[in-house]
């Protein structure tokens, strides 16, 4: 999205809005991915609880956030020489927010271990299988927009899922 545009308060033109829509739902999507690895990494925890695994949570979401934000305006100080301010921030703001939805799933989860609807590391397990299933949804819709028959749909949702379990569980098994 032009940053200028944006904070000439000019109004956003389909491929600006386009371009926006992108940069949220990947940072959506690479949340999620990061978001498995650590509810993976929690549930073969064996000193796991409700209120650490949730606190986790939440640190991870927001800490993943934080660092994006900081990245955008490092970025930003390198290419404009100046910090964003105004609409530039909000923007950054804005195209970032996406990250800290990852942890939505996994809280209502958590919690309802809390209350003991279910057991701590299944609902750890849950919140990954559901965040699988987001990636397969994510890669089938992304295959029907794209003017695929259903097959075709079906194996780039397919796709998606896999990369993005096999992407987490390396970064479960190395540690992050």
């Amino acid at each position: 999205m032009d940053h200028a545009a944006a904070a000439a308060g000019a109004a956003a033109s389909p491929a600006d809005a386009a371009a926006g829509a992108a940069a949220r739902l990947k940072e959506r999507l690479y949340a999620t991915i990061t978001m498995i690895s650590v509810v993976i990494g929690l549930a073969a925890s064996e000193y796991a609880d409700a209120a650490g695994t949730a606190a986790t949570v939440v640190t991870a979401a927001v800490g993943l956030w934080l660092a994006t934000l900081v990245a955008d305006q490092q970025a930003h100080r390198v290419v404009h020489g100046r910090l964003a301010t105004g609409a530039e921030l909000r923007h950054m703001l804005w195209v970032g927010s996406p990250l800290l939805l990852s942890a939505v799933g996994p809280l209502i989860l958590i919690a309802s271990s809390a209350l003991g609807v279910m057991d701590l590391r299944t609902a750890l397990y849950a919140s990954a299988g559901v965040s699988v299933a987001g990636l397969f949804c994510w890669g089938w819709y992304g295959g029907v927009r794209m003017g695929s028959g259903a097959a075709v749909a079906v194996l780039a949702g397919a796709l998606d899922a896999v990369i993005g379990l096999a992407v987490a569980l390396v970064k479960a098994a190395a540690g992050h």
